[in-house]
């Protein structure tokens, strides 16, 4: 957690201690929602919080035109509330669903979630 956004760390730098001071951690992590660079720094003695991450799969149902896709969830009903970011990465990924989509194949979208927030990151299609 990178003030206080999920965050995969890319890179970690420490500096020695100083004259009166802790050594100190230099962090920088990208969201894993919006792909936002973030910076922290830290006393390395301290302790930082870690997301809770969890992977969820659906049946994907549907892609609609603004983006939000319809999900079928275990029980029979629907989710309907997820919706892919204008970024280039969900959008070449929105397009690959809608090609295989268009053939007819089931396919099973895997979602990240984290505080609140869910993502789809993958796919795969299901042996008919």
């Amino acid at each position: 957690m990178l003030k206080g956004h999920p965050c995969r760390l890319v890179e970690i730098t420490t500096s020695k201690t100083g004259k009166h001071g802790h050594a100190k951690a230099s962090i920088t992590g990208i969201d894993v929602f919006t792909a936002k660079k973030y910076e922290d720094s830290c006393p390395t003695s301290h302790s930082i919080d870690a997301p809770f991450v969890t992977r969820k799969e659906y049946q994907l149902l549907d892609i609609g035109s603004d983006g939000f896709v319809t999900l079928l969830l275990e029980d029979g009903s629907t989710k309907e509330d997820l919706k892919f970011a204008d970024n280039e990465e969900d959008q070449k990924l929105k397009g690959k669903l809608e090609e295989v989509l268009g053939t007819g194949k089931d396919i099973i979208v895997g979602t990240m979630v984290a505080m609140g927030h869910e993502k789809i990151i993958d796919f795969r299609e299901l042996a008919n």
